[in-house]
C-alpha cells in the first residue's frame, strides 16, 4: 500500500435478536446498540436479526455521522435480518438466499419464514477490494435429535461456495455471522476448509471476554439457562472470519467479546455476546498461493463426512415426500367417493334413506382440507429432495476433485 504499509481494520458482529413483538426490551436494546456503535467507531459493522425495517431505518439515522455508508438486505417473509454499516463506501452488494431452511409447519421455529440469507458488500480501502459477507444460519434446537442439521449443512456448503465463486477479485475477504454451530462441528470445518477462511479467535495475538470466546453464555439474562445445561461455560457460534487473496496477509491483533450487561446499563446487548476484531492488512511480496495443497486430505475427510449427513437428510425428506403423497392420494380417492354417493343419490338412487348433508359436507371439507394440505407437503418435500440430492451431488463431485489433486503432481 502506498505511504501505508499496514491497514488497521476494526470489526463489530453481532446477532441483534430483534424480534419485533417477540424479543425483551428490543427497542431500548436497539438504541443501545446504537449508541454504543456511534461512540466506538468500528470500520465496520455487521449485524444479524434486525427482522424489522424500522430498527434497521433508526440505526441508519443514529450512526449516519460515523457510518455514513449502509446496506439492508431483503429476502423472505419476514426478512434476512442482514446489515451492514461502514465507515467505507460501498461499491456493491449482492444477497443469496439459501435453497433449504427449515419447514414450513414448524411454527414453533420460525425459521423458514425468515429468509436466510448470506449477503455480500464489496468495499475498496486504500485501494484495497475487500469482499465482506454477513450471515445467519439455521438455528440448532436439540443437539441430540439435530433434524435441521441436513439443512444447516446444505447452507454451509451453499455459502462457501458463494465466497469461493464470488470473491476472485477480492484482496481480502471477512465473514461474520451466527453460524449456530460450534468450532468442531462438521459444518464449520467444511466451511473453512473448502474456502481457506482462518477463525480469528483461534488466529488472535490477544483475546478479551468469554471464555473460550463464547457467545451464548448461561449468565446472560435472555438466555433460558435450561438450554445451555451441557455447556456449563457456553457455546461459541458467532464468528469472524477471514483470509487474504493475492499479495496480502491478514493478522488478527485482537479479538474481544462482551461480557454481560453494557456498560452503565443492566442489560446485555442482545441474548449472544458481540464479536470485535482488530485486523492487520499488509501487503507481502509474493501473491499468496491459492491451492489447498496438504490439506487436501483431510479436507477430504470433512467433505465425505458432510455428504454423508446430508444423505441422512435426503432418505428423511425421500420419506416425508412418500408419506405426504400417500395422504394426497388417500384423500383424493375418498373426495372421488363422496363424489359418486352424491351422483348416486341425484340419480335417485338410495331415495329411501335421508342424506345426512352436514355430515357429508363436513367430511367432503376435511378431506379437501386434507388433500390441499398433503399436497403441499408434498410438493415441499420433492423440492427438499431436489436440494438435497443436488448438493450430494456437488460434495461427491468437489470430492473427486479432492481426491484426484496428489495424483495430478
Amino acid at each position: 500500500m502506498e505511504g501505508e504499509p499496514t491497514l488497521r481494520l476494526r470489526i463489530f458482529d453481532l446477532n441483534c435478536w430483534a424480534i419485533r413483538y417477540l424479543s425483551k426490551r428490543r427497542q431500548e436494546r436497539v438504541r443501545l446498540i446504537g449508541d454504543t456503535l456511534r461512540r466506538e467507531g468500528f470500520d465496520l459493522v455487521l449485524l444479524q436479526e434486525v427482522w424489522s425495517e424500522q430498527d434497521y431505518s433508526d440505526l441508519r439515522v443514529k450512526l449516519a455521522g460515523c457510518y455514513p455508508f449502509s446496506h439492508y438486505f431483503r429476502s423472505g417473509v419476514i426478512g434476512s435480518g442482514l446489515c451492514v454499516f461502514s465507515r467505507f463506501p460501498i461499491l456493491d452488494t449482492l444477497l443469496y438466499q439459501y435453497s433449504l431452511n427449515g419447514y414450513p409447519y414448524m411454527l414453533q421455529h420460525g425459521d423458514w419464514f425468515c429468509g436466510k440469507s448470506v449477503g455480500l458488500v464489496i468495499i475498496k480501502i486504500s485501494g484495497i477490494i475487500f469482499n465482506v459477507y454477513v450471515t445467519h444460519l439455521h438455528a440448532e434446537y436439540c443437539r441430540e435429535k439435530d433434524a435441521y442439521l441436513p439443512h444447516r449443512l446444505v447452507q454451509a456448503w451453499e455459502l462457501a461456495q458463494f465466497i469461493r465463486h464470488t470473491s476472485k477479485a477480492a484482496d481480502v475477504v471477512l465473514l461474520g455471522g451466527d453460524l449456530n454451530m460450534h468450532p468442531e462441528d462438521v459444518g464449520i470445518r467444511l466451511l473453512r476448509g473448502w474456502t481457506g477462511l482462518r477463525d480469528a479467535f483461534a488466529e488472535a495475538m490477544r483475546f478479551e471476554g468469554c471464555k473460550n470466546g463464547c457467545t451464548l453464555v448461561p449468565d446472560n439474562c435472555f438466555i433460558d439457562k435450561s438450554e445451555l445445561l451441557p455447556f456449563p461455560l457456553g457455546i461459541r457460534i458467532d464468528y469472524i472470519l477471514y483470509k487474504a487473496i493475492s499479495s496480502f496477509t491478514v493478522k488478527c491483533e485482537e479479538l474481544k467479546t462482551t461480557t454481560g450487561p453494557a456498560l452503565g446499563t443492566d442489560i446485555p446487548f442482545s441474548d449472544h455476546e458481540a464479536v470485535m476484531a482488530t485486523l492487520h492488512i499488509q501487503r507481502q511480496g509474493q501473491p499468496a498461493s491459492a491451492t489447498l495443497g496438504a490439506a487436501d486430505l483431510a479436507l477430504a475427510d470433512v467433505v465425505t463426512e458432510a455428504r454423508t449427513e446430508v444423505g441422512v437428510g435426503l432418505q428423511a425428506a425421500q420419506r416425508q415426500r412418500y408419506s405426504s403423497g400417500r395422504m394426497a392420494v388417500l384423500a383424493l380417492l375418498l373426495l372421488l367417493l363422496q363424489a359418486a354417493a352424491a351422483l348416486g343419490i341425484l340419480a335417485g338412487l338410495g331415495t329411501e334413506q335421508p342424506f345426512p348433508k352436514l355430515s357429508f359436507c363436513l367430511l367432503a371439507f376435511l378431506a379437501l382440507g386434507v388433500l390441499v394440505l398433503a399436497t403441499g407437503l408434498h410438493l415441499f418435500h420433492t423440492m427438499e429432495v431436489k436440494m438435497l440430492h443436488g448438493t450430494k451431488d456437488q460434495m461427491w463431485m468437489a470430492l473427486r476433485a479432492l481426491q484426484e489433486r496428489p495424483s495430478e503432481g
